[in-house]
């Protein structure tokens, strides 16, 4: 027997299959950061409140929380004894005085350091010399801190409970570090399942997955993420240059003719288009539920390089189902430009400055909270 349609069963069908077609879509930004527990829009604090006290330290990290960040950003590294830390560089020299403790290994890296000897520096006071009108007396002193101090911090404040947002580096300079990692997060409590009995203390932004970030720029180190913690979030930073996006332009800082490397980072941009989106297929093929792309900041900068959050890339990488955080913006100005073009989260060194950009209820001035800390 012939099958026959009437119009209004074949405007039915189509409707239906318009709707299933809907279903298949990613789901929106905001529903895809609330599915991995991650706070939208997300105020990522970079290496802690990094603009009001030395990065990576504890009036940072304190400053931070108490401000109400959502996250805790920091950079892992191991030391010669095999304790995790934290600190940026590879090199001391920038932000603490080895090359008055230990002269003669100045310009060795960070990880060639044991524990205790990382423990005799002063990480604080060269806060104080290349900012004097943020400077204070009490950041002289401040020392280098284990993962470990840095998780008691996020832990230590009833009211504020940021989560970490943890950066691994270099993987070839800490073969295992993912593995590491791993053992501590979950020592700590940290990767427990919600409603464990260790996830009742009540520690992180979600009670789930969205209380750890993992983040890096390094294709090897994702994959290793994923391995060892298949279940946490993770972001692929993302810039123009070398190991990374390959940019249009092959020159170098020293052969451009260019004075100021922000300016000269404003004018990087990806090969192609092609190019750009096989990195966001990459993150995606590998596990990670989003992205960190760098920013064009408006006024430049040492923190100013290609911008990779224009609304074609950030439309893209929310087409692939996945999130947006950039780094790292710390003017209003600056704000509106990325939240405009439809970024989800961002790393400052501002905290106090984004948090009010959000409206979120304020817990003190940078001041208050900085003496309440006893800084």
């Amino acid at each position: 027997m012939p099958v026959t349609f009437t119009r209004s069963a074949l405007v039915l069908s189509l409707l239906l299959g318009f709707g299933q077609t809907q279903a298949a879509e990613a789901p929106s930004p905001k529903a895809l950061a609330t599915l991995q527990g991650i706070p939208h829009p997300a105020v990522i604090a970079h290496r802690g409140a990094s603009f009001d006290a030395p990065e990576s330290t504890a009036a940072a990290y304190k400053l931070a929380r108490d401000l109400g960040a959502d996250y805790l950003e920091l950079d892992l590294q191991r030391s010669k004894d095999g304790v995790l830390f934290v600190l940026h560089d590879d090199s001391l020299l920038r932000t603490t005085d080895v090359a008055t403790k230990f002269p003669e290994r100045k310009d060795s890296t960070a990880n060639e350091f044991t524990m205790a000897e990382l423990k005799t520096l002063d990480a604080g006071s060269w806060f104080n010399t290349a900012y004097p009108d943020r400077a204070r007396p009490s950041f002289a002193g401040l020392k280098i801190l284990t993962l470990d101090e840095v998780i008691d911090i996020a832990e230590g404040n009833p009211q504020q409970k940021p989560g970490l947002y943890i950066e691994t580096k270099a993987p070839k300079l800490f073969p295992g570090i993912e593995r590491d990692l791993k053992d501590k997060l979950q020592d700590r409590g940290w990767l427990s399942p919600a409603g464990s009995k260790l996830a009742k203390r009540a520690i992180g932004v979600g009670q789930g997955k969205g209380k750890v970030v993992l983040q890096t720029f390094e294709k090897s180190s994702l994959e290793l993420l994923h391995k060892e913690m298949p279940k946490v979030p993770k972001i692929l930073l993302l810039w123009v240059g070398e190991g990374n996006i390959e940019p249009k332009s092959k020159l170098t800082f020293a052969e451009s003719g260019e004075t100021d490397k922000a300016a000269y980072y404003a004018k990087q941009e990806p090969k192609d288009k092609a190019e750009f989106e096989q990195w966001v297929q990459y993150a995606k093929a590998q596990g990670a539920i989003g992205t960190g792309p760098s920013a064009a900041l408006t006024h430049g900068g040492s923190q100013s390089y290609s911008d990779l959050v224009q609304p074609w890339m950030n439309q893209y990488t929310h087409d692939q189902g996945l999130l947006v955080h950039v780094y790292t913006v710390d003017e209003p100005v600056d704000f509106k430009k990325v939240m405009d073009a439809g970024v989800d989260g961002i790393f400052t060194n501002r905290a106090s400055e984004l948090l009010k950009y959000f409206k979120r209820p304020e817990t003190g001035s940078v001041t208050q909270l900085l003496k309440k800390n006893g800084y």
